[in-house]
């Protein structure tokens, strides 16, 4: 019981972690775009510079929360690995506890290879069909 509770407190600081990392990237300032009335100059936000949005600053953004979401299940992946590493080194010889220590490490190492698939797919299928070049 101990166990799951120390893993969903560690899982819950890394997706907030994930949660302001994104946040703050969306806050940053950023450089009008030439070709905007305000070209260069440093601004709060894309609305400031009073120019047509074309759509790609959703695109970038939907991407890289996309991405955050994908890398942090990779990252909840690797530490299931290593809880399954922990338990198989403790385990004493005992046939259940070995048993359950190597499903553990399985799983885990199943979501790292859907983590990295769903990585691929999701850019592929983003560049492909919504990335207007």
């Amino acid at each position: 019981m101990l166990k799951r509770k120390i893993l969903g407190v560690l899982l819950g600081a890394i997706m907030m972690a994930g949660l302001v990392s994104v946040t703050d990237t969306m806050a940053a300032s950023v450089v009008c775009p030439a070709g905007s009335k305000r070209a260069g100059e440093a601004v709060s936000g894309f609305a400031e510079c009073n120019v047509e949005n074309t759509g790609k600053e959703l695109d970038q953004t939907a991407r890289k929360m996309i991405n955050v979401a994908i890398g942090v299940i990779g990252l909840v992946a690797v530490i299931v690995i290593v809880v399954g590493a922990f338990q198989y080194t403790v385990s004493q010889g005992d046939p259940s506890r070995i048993k359950k220590a190597k499903d553990t490490i399985m799983y885990g190492i199943i979501g790292m290879v859907l983590a990295i698939l769903s990585f691929a797919i999701v850019n592929f299928v983003l560049t492909e069909f919504f990335i207007k070049k």
